[in-house]
């Protein structure tokens, strides 16, 4: 009786697909994993806009030329870090992205032809694993801000008792702001990717009109910036480093930062109208809106240095001395509130569509017979208290910046991504063979193409060791050791990629340049199809071959066609 309610459970816990619209649901593939077809390409330039938006439009960003400015550097040399770092996210993002706006798969599929069927399971264990902890950090982060607004509202909760036990590295007013950010969340995690264009036009509308009115009050009220905008270059003297290592270090964080997001976007991409609608709205925003708000975010921060005799770079903070801990007057607290909740959504939005929804994605390429992208983000979004960020924020002040270095290992992944979609097989791609071992030139051998691990492995080897100082917080390690670091996301994405092109002129596979004659899954429009040399499924005459019966419906008959694969 047990095993049969368990087979029962099981049946109905499995995914079921429309046939009709070629939504297969085996053991590589289910709705949320096959090539996108037309009709689920709704994304325009404002969509990549408001995704990148709301990476731009955050608290990471806003703080970013204090990194720098505590290094030393000047405030211009600051900036040119951002302006340089900002356009390379925008480089690497495309090119990246190139495969997902060409044959519409994304990041989980992407890898099967380059790492084999079975040995994508190490990018992609890699990813679900940044995504289970970044998802709960950002819930975290997204807390102290609802915190905020709380306080703006009940300005008591401020001092609200601790009632949590010592051992557990956080207060009460803490807690509950997590809590809150997490619960108003989850709502928001059953909305496809599809339907995300009018989150994103209000949150990054909202948002940049909230910190703009932030930097016109501040200037306004300290009439002018403060000392912290002249700043000038100020190196220590101790220091082993000069102001252009200190510019490589800073670009390198920079992208390290944002690693994660350039490693699947083809996972977004995919969702493209078309290639200049995901250019458009990435250069528009993950460069020229970057770069924007790490200028307000120095301009308010030098204002009301001058306001408040003190720095105040965090927002949070800042929010909170703007309404005296919740004492201020009305008028400054519903400001404060309004601020506060533009910077919460905006972590909202990243934190689901960035974290949790590409973590449902990951998950249905492990699980495809039972996750999708629904499904999936709910699993990432509860792991959030499996991860118990608390403990991790806390307790651990290097925690942050391990995350932020872990493109150490994620560059070096990108590079043969890069190397053989556009090197060996010059953009071209057999759709069918990725969701099937049989007769699948991307089986290779047991399912893993060897060559692509020393590869990957060669590509972080040089660089984990400074990695690993740096975390140490050792200033005294082999210098070499530091140079490499400082260098990591360029050196692992060429290092990378030249060794995995040399192993493939070595050894080369059976077949590199090839393509589906015939649109297997109806994902290409007449133009695309015409482009790529490939075959609408409902043309006429079309010898079909190595596919099992395909019914094509035409003029209200259903015809038997083989599909040459």
């Amino acid at each position: 009786m047990a095993s049969e309610g368990l087979r029962k459970l099981k049946n109905k816990a499995k995914l079921h697909g429309d046939e009709a619209q070629h939504e297969q649901t085996d053991s590589w593939s289910n709705r949320d994993l096959i090539p996108l077809p037309p009709s689920r390409r709704t994304w325009g330039w404002f969509h990549y806009f408001g995704y990148w938006a709301i990476s731009s439009l955050n608290i990471s960003n806003w703080q970013s030329p204090n990194t720098f400015l505590t290094e030393g550097l000047s405030v211009g040399q600051s900036m040119m870090i951002i302006v340089i770092g900002r356009f390379l996210i925008f480089l690497f993002s495309s090119l990246i992205a190139w495969c997902g706006l060409t044959w519409h798969i994304g990041f989980t599929v992407q890898n099967r032809f380059t790492w084999g069927l079975r040995a994508s399971y190490i990018p992609l264990l890699q990813r679900i694993l940044l995504n289970f902890i970044w998802t709960a950090v950002q819930c975290w982060n997204g807390g102290r801000l609802v915190a905020v607004c709380v306080t703006a509202i009940w300005p008591s909760f401020a001092t609200i008792k601790n009632t949590l036990p010592s051992n557990m590295p956080t207060t009460t007013y803490q807690f509950i702001g997590f809590i809150m950010f997490w619960v108003l969340s989850t709502p928001f995690l059953l909305i496809r990717p599809e339907k995300f264009k009018r989150p994103f036009q209000f949150i990054s509308i909202y948002c940049g009109i909230g910190m703009m009115c932030m930097m016109i009050w501040a200037l306004a009220t300290a009439k002018g910036v403060g000392p912290l905008w002249t700043t000038g270059e100020q190196i220590p003297a101790t220091t082993r480093w000069n102001a252009s290592w200190l510019t490589m270090a800073g670009i390198n964080q920079l992208i390290g930062g944002i690693a994660a997001g350039i490693t699947n976007s083809s996972d977004f991409s995919r969702y493209a109208k078309g290639p200049k609608h995901y250019l458009a709205g990435t250069l528009l925003s993950a460069w020229v809106t970057g770069v924007m708000v790490s200028f307000i975010g120095l301009v308010t921060t030098s204002a009301c240095q001058k306001i408040y005799g003190e720095v105040y770079w965090n927002p949070p903070d800042l929010l909170m001395v703007m309404m005296d801990s919740g004492n201020g007057s009305s008028k400054a607290r519903a400001g404060v509130f309004f601020l506060a909740a533009g910077f919460a959504l905006t972590a909202m939005f990243e934190n689901i569509c960035g974290n949790a929804v590409a973590g449902g994605i990951d998950l249905a390429g492990l699980f495809p017979r039972y996750i999708n992208i629904r499904r999936g983000a709910m699993i990432t979004f509860v792991a959030a208290w499996v991860v118990q960020p608390w403990q991790l924020i806390n307790r651990a002040a290097t925690f942050v910046s391990v995350l932020n270095s872990f493109a150490v290992f994620l560059a070096p992944i990108m590079g043969v991504m890069a190397c053989d979609f556009y090197l060996l097989r010059h953009r071209k791609i057999k759709l069918s063979e990725l969701y099937r071992a049989e007769n699948s030139s991307y089986w290779f051998w047991n399912g893993v193409n060897w060559r692509v691990i020393p590869a990957w492995l060669c590509g972080w080897a040089p660089t984990v060791g400074g990695l690993i100082m740096t975390v140490r917080g050792d200033t005294n390690g082999p210098r070499g050791l530091y140079q490499l670091y400082y260098m990591a996301f360029l050196i692992g994405f060429f290092t990378s990629s030249t060794i995995f092109f040399v192993l493939n002129k070595l050894f080369p596979c059976s077949v590199y340049v090839a393509y589906d004659e015939v649109d297997v899954y109806g994902t290409f429009t007449a133009k695309e199809a015409a482009k790529l040399g490939v075959a609408k499924l409902d043309t006429p005459e079309m010898v079909l071959e190595g596919v099992d019966n395909a019914p094509v419906e035409k003029s209200g008959a259903t015809e038997t066609v083989t599909a040459k694969i």
